[in-house]
């Protein structure tokens, strides 16, 4: 590949909506959350060889690419905390048709070459009450795990450690032996055809596929807080997140 890797990291941000009762007064406090500044910051200490476009969650349902030729732009597209229902529906839902189904068109990019990572979360994979809803779409067909139908969150508040099983892969080139403790995961199952690179807690928690012409990767944590709160904070983190822009890539 010549020229930067290019990436467009999709999700982990949301508005917040708080209302203080004060006896006989309510009053409203509004927000908003990135949770994606700790990964667009780790990564841009290799701004030489990545290049990270980092879209907000309500940027997604207006402007994530809805064409090949849109989605082409990048190298690697990854989700994170970022629901199905983002990238299917349109803000307007009366218009027929609203425009093409944005999971086919990721699904696509993977076929003609290109990579993609699900990071996890609250919000990604099936996720809390099932809410992301990725079971039964084109993002699990092709991805290197298959998702449950049920909310998949696995909740570990005293902490639970990766095991790494394949440590001469090129995603751990360079890292620790030891990982930090992560308090949470999406519970995914991996397909038959996939490489299962890690466990937490006796359940995969990296896994990687070819899928046609190009890759894929299933991540079951989070990337940023609650889950990773550890892990953003770990010596390590970075240099795994760019090694597995590099290997996804077929640049390491």
């Amino acid at each position: 590949m010549n020229g930067k890797i290019k990436v467009l990291f999709a999700g982990e941000t949301w508005f917040v909506y708080k209302m203080h009762l004060k006896g006989f007064d309510m009053i409203p406090l509004g927000g908003y959350e990135d949770f994606g500044v700790w990964f667009v910051e780790a990564m841009s200490e290799f701004k030489e060889e990545i290049e990270i476009n980092h879209m907000p969650n309500h940027v997604v349902l207006t402007s994530f690419p809805k064409t090949l030729k849109e989605i082409n732009q990048y190298d690697v597209i990854i989700l994170s905390d970022c629901g199905k229902n983002t990238l299917q529906l349109y803000p307007d839902m009366f218009t027929i048709p609203m425009g093409p189904d944005r999971l086919d068109v990721i699904k696509e990019f993977v076929e003609m070459g290109k990579s993609f990572i699900m990071a996890g979360g609250w919000g990604s994979y099936q996720g809390i009450r099932g809410i992301a809803g990725y079971h039964g779409t084109a993002i699990e067909e092709i991805l290197p795990v298959e998702i449950q139908s049920v909310d998949d969150r696995v909740e570990k508040p005293q902490g639970v450690r990766p095991e790494i099983l394949k440590k001469s892969h090129p995603l751990f080139e360079g890292l620790p032996e030891e990982w930090p403790l992560f308090v949470g995961y999406n519970k995914i199952i991996p397909k038959k055809d996939s490489k299962l690179l890690a466990e937490i807690n006796g359940d995969p928690f990296i896994a990687v596929r070819n899928y046609k012409k190009g890759k894929t990767m299933a991540f079951a944590s989070d990337l940023s807080k609650h889950w990773g709160t550890a892990f953003i904070n770990w010596e390590g983190y970075k240099n795994f997140w760019y090694n597995a822009l590099k290997w996804i890539t077929g640049n390491l």
